[in-house]
């Protein structure tokens, strides 16, 4: 069996896997860096792929994949909650892009009619391989996928979360023996917050603002974190008004019509019937005159609604604007955390409202990834991918050292044999 690495190596984002026996060729995601403009993995000619498996919607996943539907018609299998929030995103970036892209609405139109929904836990054959996908806890319809050919198992993580949280059961973590494991290094580095305490504390600081007087703006990823973000308002018994914007919206009734894959769908169904759903301009503004809580995308404040929000509730100190996720270098979000100013529409404003970061991650932290690691059976190589170069190279350093696995941090370009 050959594995080879086309982006997402020392990185995070464009991912992108193969994995290859004698007769058949797997390719695992295949997504895109949002820099400007945009990133892509290296290029793998589609008739060389008998397969695209996809493990979850976002974009530094599955951003590229309409790239195979140009000519010829790869079969991707994913299931159908997954995809479905796939194309909410692709579309997306299609519209927004502001660049040339090597495919438009055409191809994902393609990609969609080419898709096979796969349930988790059903074993699939294509070539001489065979494959099933695991829920992997990051995103709602996200998994994990176990491929299987000449005699050896292979694990690819994706990006995963053994946590509970309010949204999603933890990923399973009984893969069997394993000759080899592909890992997400996200977090090698740092824990996340314990959940309840990380809860509590949100809670009480949203509650604090909004009886005051005050607005809170919470910038949150739309697929994933936004839904999460208001079931835990809803799901510790928050009062006071939660309004939901952007595609935040369009991707919660998609959610709703897959609750099979969340782990309370009574609690995700009556949050959303709490919330106030934002559906133009004058609902916009209305809820700006409001003590409340505005959940709105992007997460890193790079466009969307919460732009608009945050020139209007920065401006005053007794609101608030609280960021639940990881803010890359470079981005208005990252920049706010750091400096307390924030670029709109190209002018750098100083924020007078109150600004805190709170760890609602979606991926496992360092002890979770190292018992993911500890307990796995069998001896299996370890490639430690999706970080920052030192984490990839801190994960497989310990693999080695810890646990006596042979181990590698991979280069973009490389590939191995096992």
């Amino acid at each position: 069996m050959h594995v080879g690495f086309l982006g997402g190596a020392r990185e995070v984002g464009r991912m992108g896997i193969t994995v290859k026996s004698a007769k058949t060729q797997f390719l695992l995601d295949y997504g895109v860096m949002l820099t400007r403009p945009p990133g892509f993995p290296m290029h793998i000619p589609p008739k060389d792929v008998d397969a695209v498996i996809l493990t979850h919607s976002h974009l530094d996943h599955s951003g590229a994949v309409p790239l195979f539907y140009v000519e010829g018609k790869r079969p991707l299998y994913t299931n159908r909650l997954n995809l479905e929030l796939t194309q909410l995103l692709i579309q997306d970036f299609i519209h927004l892009s502001g660049y040339y892209l090597p495919f438009e609405y055409l191809e994902l139109k393609t990609m969609m009619r080419t898709s096979k929904h796969l349930d988790y836990g059903v074993t699939e054959k294509v070539g001489d391989m065979t494959f099933q996908l695991l829920n992997a806890g990051h995103t709602p319809g996200s998994a994990s996928v176990i491929i299987e050919g000449e005699g050896k198992r292979i694990l690819f993580t994706g990006d995963f979360n053994t946590e509970d949280s309010k949204l999603l059961a933890g990923a399973k973590t009984d893969y069997g023996d394993l000759d080899a494991v592909i890992t997400e290094s996200t977090y090698a580095n740092e824990d996340h917050t314990a959940r309840p305490e990380l809860e509590k504390r949100f809670v009480d600081s949203c509650t604090e603002v909004v009886e005051k007087g005050g607005i809170v703006l919470l910038p949150a990823f739309g697929v994933g974190r936004a839904q999460e973000i208001a079931s835990v308002l809803a799901g510790n018994h928050f009062k006071y008004p939660v309004i939901l914007d952007g595609m935040a919206r369009e991707a919660s009734r998609i959610i709703l019509n897959g609750k099979e894959f969340l782990r309370d769908p009574k609690l995700f169904a009556d949050t959303m019937r709490s919330v106030e759903w934002v559906e133009g301009w004058q609902d916009r503004r209305r809820a700006l005159r409001t003590p409340s809580v505005i959940i709105s995308p992007a997460g890193m404040l790079k466009g969307g609604p919460s732009q608009f929000y945050i020139s209007k509730v920065g401006k005053k100190a007794n609101n608030a604007v609280f960021l639940v996720s990881y803010q890359i270098p470079g981005t208005p979000g990252r920049e706010l955390l750091e400096k307390g100013i924030c670029t709109i529409d190209g002018k750098v404003r100083k924020i007078k409202a109150a600004v805190k970061h709170f760890d609602f991650s979606s991926h496992c932290g360092a002890t979770q990834l190292k018992e993911v690691l500890r307990n796995i059976s069998g001896k299996p190589k370890v490639f430690a991918v999706h970080g920052e170069e030192v984490n990839c190279e801190r994960l497989a350093n310990w693999s080695k050292s810890e646990l006596g696995l042979e181990a590698v941090a991979p280069r973009t370009g490389e590939s191995f044999e096992f």
